[in-house]
């Protein structure tokens, strides 16, 4: 789920303080998955990467980006 859904099914009637910590809650979630994700993309072996489409260079590229970054 992405954020955006996540936050557009927020109920409007949600005060603007409990809208803004499910916001940052949802932001720091976003940020953990890219973070085990990356993790995991960069203890793939070459021939792995090469069956999903990915250079060895290319994923590279990905795991050193920070964790806030899409």
């Amino acid at each position: 789920m992405s954020s955006r859904t996540a936050y557009a099914a927020l109920p409007v009637t949600l005060p603007p303080l409990s809208r803004a910590l499910v916001s940052l809650a949802l932001a720091v979630a976003r940020w953990e998955d890219r973070r085990r994700t990356r993790s995991a993309l960069a203890r793939l072996d070459s021939h792995i990467l090469a069956d999903i489409g990915l250079t060895s260079a290319a994923a590279q590229v990905e795991c050193r980006k920070p964790f806030w970054r899409d």
